[in-house]
């Protein structure tokens, strides 16, 4: 499964992937001349005779008929194996997956870095509806004895929405107020992440393979991996853009197959495209498109970065609408798309995020306005009476006013910090950031008694820098197959990487970290992915070329997994001598 299968559909082979919709086979010669001139190639044959049914859809690739020969699996079962590979693979990568992040999970025994907030901020949140004002040494106590903390009685401020704090509440709901319990639902999270980047590489290439790949490059990235093993909100947020990402690609898959199957066929049975199916048909119920709203209602209700995500997504959408109505035939394609999917995608995706938002703080709405509520509960009964908007309920006026405070929290924020780091440094790794260090003696807490000086013993948020220095080139070629082959798959990663990355260069004064970075990890395993692809060879490779691709992706592949293994004792927090340590620090400025 793993080295002989047949990568996605490339452009010189197969229906062309034409993403902003565009027919190019219908464009003028002059363009396609200057694309050939950056290694386009157009399909064999005219449109004509191409059916516009694989162009829509396009199909999965298949394993390679010598590779099930050599299995000894016989032609009748080969398609029901192919079925099983589309969901062993990437539960096979997922188990992996989940083996990693949840080995040891509690350790160190430790509240590290941002959990001294959120760690009790979840404890609080399930346990009344709303965050507490904590004791700043109580740290310590809660490790020592977690069963006799009782909770504050003071609401706590807090600058993020409640959705994440539910989240890594809910296992410590489930075992309790220490650091297993609170790092419990940010594994989970976190190897369910990897299974759905396995199903939605699958479906995004075409390649069960590809897929599985992508998958397992996630499971092996140093930043995901400790973001996966820490209670903060960051991973929470990542999981359910990927989420709603995934939900999106479905809903396109499934809007362009019903577009599919109204157009009309010919006489050798090929469907052709129709201007008045193309710009007429509507095409109903979607229910994966409100299944993304649900997800970014989630995100925006984890960080606010979740809203520039749905904006990013919601152009993504726009263009995928016309580009299928633009396949099937539409001379006016985007006004074909506002006319019949503007509205109801409009309204299946923002109206029921921000629902969504609005449910996540239910806890803090129920709670009490007579000050021993949540904070900022009671200002409107306090603070806004008889005013304009005094139509509004209460609530949503202290929460309007709870809002605009956080948000001048978050735009003043410009305290330096050791870790802090620019956007422009993220994809190079160039400042991580350490959770947790300690120099244990020789024969304590895991240092081995043989030494003749200290131990080092840290966990480093740092990507796997094999990974990341490929995904930069990575980065370069989706960007490159988007705009010059017009291929949607590059255009969709890119889309959803710059959403999570591109706003924090609005934001070059405010302390930023190196972590947020984890919410575009999977568009960054996506790309390395698919650039793979290319390497491995487009179908129809002679068996010299598609040999040479194998290796080169292979040490590739073999490199970043040995890149992995060699850094996940700073990944995990364990103790190894202090010249070994050293020896991992690669650059200066990750010391």
């Amino acid at each position: 499964m793993t080295s002989t299968a047949t990568p996605p559909p490339s452009p010189a082979g197969a229906p062309p992937s034409s993403e902003a919709g565009r027919d190019l086979d219908a464009r003028p010669s002059l363009w396609l001349r200057r694309l050939r001139g950056f290694g386009y190639a157009p399909p064999a044959g005219s449109a004509g005779r191409v059916d516009v049914r694989t162009r829509l859809v396009p199909p999965y690739a298949r394993p390679s008929a010598q590779l099930w020969t050599a299995l000894g699996v016989p032609a009748g079962a080969r398609e029901h194996w192919e079925r099983v590979l589309a969901w062993a693979g990437p539960l096979v990568v997922a188990l992996v997956a989940g083996v990693l992040r949840f080995a040891h999970l509690g350790s160190p025994k430790a509240v590290i870095f941002d959990e001294t907030y959120y760690a009790k901020d979840a404890w609080a949140t399930v346990r009344q509806g709303y965050e507490a004002s904590w004791p700043k040494d109580i740290d310590k106590s809660i490790l020592a004895n977690p069963d006799g903390i009782a909770l504050p009685a003071d609401p706590g401020y807090v600058v993020h929405p409640p959705v994440g704090k539910w989240v890594i509440g809910l296992g410590e709901w489930m075992f309790g107020f220490d650091p297993f319990g609170w790092r419990f639902m940010t594994a989970v999270l976190g190897t369910l992440s990897v299974l759905m980047l396995c199903r939605i590489g699958r479906r995004l290439l075409r390649s069960t393979f590809l897929g599985c790949l992508a998958g397992a490059l996630m499971a092996v990235d140093g930043l995901h991996l400790v973001m996966s093993r820490t209670a903060l909100l960051d991973l929470v947020l990542m999981f359910f853009v990927l989420a709603a990402f995934g939900a999106l690609v479905i809903d396109r898959d499934k809007a362009r197959a019903r577009l599919a199957a109204a157009l009309p066929v010919d006489e050798e049975g090929r469907a052709r495209p129709d201007l008045r199916v193309a710009e007429t048909l509507g095409l109903g119920w979607r229910p994966y498109r409100i299944l993304a709203g649900v997800c970014l209602g989630l995100a925006f209700g984890t960080k606010w970065n979740g809203l520039v995500v749905l904006a990013f997504f919601g152009v993504l959408t726009v263009v995928w609408d016309a580009a299928a109505r633009r396949t099937a035939g539409a001379g006016a394609p985007y006004a074909a798309m506002l006319r019949r999917d503007a509205l109801p995608g409009f309204l299946s995706t923002v109206p029921v995020a921000i629902a969504v938002y609005l449910a996540s703080w239910l806890g803090w709405i129920l709670s009490p306005d007579n000050g021993k509520g949540g904070y900022f509960r009671d200002w409107a009964a306090k603070n806004d009476q008889g005013s304009a908007l005094s139509f509004l309920p209460e609530w949503l006026r202290s929460l309007w006013h709870y809002e605009t405070e956080v948000y001048r929290f978050h735009v003043g924020l410009t305290s330096g910090h050791t870790y802090e780091s620019n956007p422009w440094s993220w994809l190079v790794l160039g400042r991580p950031v350490s959770y947790f260090y300690e120099s244990p003696a020789p024969g304590t807490d895991g240092c081995p008694a043989t030494e003749s000086a200290k131990c080092a013993r840290e966990v480093l948020a740092l990507g796997t820098p094999l990974l990341w220095w490929a995904g930069c080139f990575a980065l370069l070629y989706v960007l490159w197959r988007w705009f010059f082959r017009r291929d949607w798959r590059a255009g969709a990663i890119a889309c959803a990487l710059c959403a999570g990355l591109l706003p924090w260069f609005n934001y070059q004064e405010r302390t930023i970290f190196f972590f947020y970075a984890v919410v575009f990890v999977p568009y960054l395993c996506l790309a390395v992915a698919m650039m793979i692809g290319a390497l491995l060879g487009p179908a129809g490779s002679s068996e010299r070329r598609r040999a040479l691709g194998a290796v080169g992706a292979g040490v590739l592949v073999l490199l970043i997994v040995w890149n992995f293994i060699y850094f996940w004792p700073i990944y995990t927090g364990r103790s190894i001598p202090m010249d070994s340590w050293r020896g991992r620090m690669w650059l200066d400025t990750w010391v």
